[in-house]
Formats: structure tokens, C-alpha cells, sequence
């Protein structure tokens, strides 16, 4: 699949083997992949983040992606279900900080790391990749750029597509930032 990634695709697959390596992590995450996609210049993604408004508020989106890092990678929908049980996630996360220290739902301990050096995807990150085939193949495009990949992080429930959305970045905003009015109607989940 990587043969048909475009120049700024490869730049962002490899920005975010670099962000998870400097953050110690176990693997490369959907997070992992936003961040370096915020990294990029000059491409059409970093073209939509910019028009969005996202690389202004880089800062804010980091913030919001450490925030559910510690709440175990909960997403706010999660949250929101628990709490209309009863269950609220806020008060469970300090308990579980006061007991085991900041951080301690975060899922990734840091520093195991493959003796070999590669760090493999995450499942989530996967999913990333191959949705981006896919909405470039139902799109008619030949090869896939980190417009696609862009896309494919809005387009797939969790914390990174939570994070955008609360940004002002969804499906249909960065269609329309990338492609117009014509591109907000394209089936995203095509193949």
C-alpha cells in the first residue's frame, strides 16, 4: 500500500514514527499521525488545518489529545455515557492519579520498545491508513496524500476525530476546506 502514497504521505506516516519515538511510546498511534500531519507544509492537508484554523491552535489540540490520554483514551461520548449512568470518569481518573501517580490510565508505558527499533502501528493507526486507501479509491484519486489521511482521522470514531470535531474539523468541514462544495457529498467510507 505504501507504493502509492504520495511524497507528503510518507512525510506524515514518517513525522509520526518521529513524534512516537520522542514521546517513548510503544507504538504509532492515530494521535501520532495528527500530529506530524500538523507538522506538514505546504500540501493540501496542511492547507484544509490551516484554513480550519487548527494550526493556530496547535496548542489547544495537544492539550485536548493529553487530556484524554489521561482519561485512559476515553472519548467525551464515552465520558458523557458513563456519566448518564452515574459514573463519573473525572472523579475516577483523580482516584486512580492519587493512588498510582499522573498519567497512570495512559496505556502506553514508555520505554519497551522492540529490541529491533521498529515501532509497529497502533490498531487504530491501521485502520487509518487503510480507510485513507479508501477514501482516495471512492474519491477516483490513484494515489493516496495526507489529505486522505487527513480525512480518514476524521472520519473514525475516537479521540483523534473527538479532537478534531471539538476543533471545528469534521468530515464535511475539511471536504469542503480541500475540494469545495463538491467534495463534502463523496462517500468517506467508500470500499
Amino acid at each position: 500500500m505504501f507504493e502509492r502514497f504520495t511524497k507528503g504521505a510518507r512525510a506524515t506516516v514518517g513525522g509520526a514514527v518521529t513524534h512516537a519515538e520522542r514521546a517513548e511510546s510503544d507504538s504509532v498511534s492515530e494521535e501520532h499521525l495528527l500530529l506530524a500531519l500538523l507538522d506538514q507544509e505546504g500540501g493540501r492537508a496542511p492547507f484544509a488545518l490551516t484554513a480550519l484554523g487548527l494550526t493556530d491552535r496547535r496548542e489547544s489540540v495537544e492539550a485536548a489529545l493529553a487530556d484524554a490520554r489521561r482519561r485512559g483514551g476515553m472519548t467525551r461520548a464515552d465520558a458523557d455515557a458513563l456519566a448518564d449512568i452515574g459514573i463519573d470518569l473525572g472523579a475516577i481518573v483523580s482516584r486512580i492519579e492519587e493512588t498510582h501517580g499522573e498519567g497512570a490510565l495512559r496505556g502506553d508505558r514508555g520505554g519497551r520498545r522492540r529490541r529491533t527499533g521498529y515501532l509497529p502501528f497502533t490498531p487504530g493507526a491501521k485502520k487509518i491508513l487503510e480507510r485513507s486507501l479508501r477514501i482516495a479509491l471512492g474519491r477516483g484519486d490513484r494515489f493516496i496524500g495526507e489529505e486522505h489521511l487527513l480525512l480518514a482521522l476524521t472520519a473514525s470514531p475516537g479521540v483523534v476525530a473527538d479532537v478534531l470535531a471539538e476543533h471545528g474539523a469534521t468530515y464535511g468541514t475539511v471536504s469542503r476546506a480541500l475540494y469545495g462544495d463538491g467534495g463534502a457529498g463523496q462517500d468517506h467510507m467508500a470500499g
